[in-house]
């Protein structure tokens, strides 16, 4: 609806054409990345169009695509699973002298962990399928990305490191 409003613009605007047209190429930019992260965060399985302009308009084909795809999707997850396991301490513990801050080690794990490790195991899962030569849809990001949070969370629950 915006292009609209600025193609309306643009017929009684002809003189400012110099304006108008440093509008619309900061626009287009804006819209890419919105329009990235919409199609990552979809659960189509085939996205919309082509986005970025690449070689690939129905997958996630260069490797930073996919590396965001995966990326984004284990940051969310991890917040799905730490918010309310950080805000369930949070109130369990907000008598305990010391316990209230484990609710803020959970919020800061929620983050940090997907931000530390997380962005290495994406960028691992991406070059794998760059270097296949195989393109990702948007599911397959998802999956892996949630998948990278709960074999986190079944390591933590299971005590699978303590064994070792």
């Amino acid at each position: 609806m915006a292009e609209s409003g600025g193609g309306g613009g643009g017929v009684g605007g002809v003189g400012d054409g110099g304006p108008v047209s440093s509008s619309s190429s900061s626009s287009p930019s804006s819209s890419e990345a919105g329009g990235l992260v919409e199609q990552i965060l979809s659960l189509r399985l085939v996205p919309a169009g082509n986005l970025t302009g690449s070689a690939c308009p129905a997958a996630l084909c260069p490797f930073s695509e996919m590396w965001y795809g995966v990326f984004l999707w284990a940051l969310v997850s991890s917040l799905f699973f730490h918010v309310p396991a950080g805000l369930l301490a949070l109130f369990t513990l907000r008598q305990h002298r010391y316990g209230r801050f484990v609710s803020v080690s959970i919020f800061l794990m929620g983050i940090l962990g997907p931000l530390a490790a997380g962005t290495l195991t994406s960028a691992a899962v991406a070059g794998v399928y760059r270097s296949a030569g195989k393109e990702m849809i948007p599911f397959e990001a998802l999956i892996l990305g949630v998948g990278q949070t709960v074999c986190v969370v079944l390591i933590s629950f299971l005590r699978i490191l303590a064994t070792l």
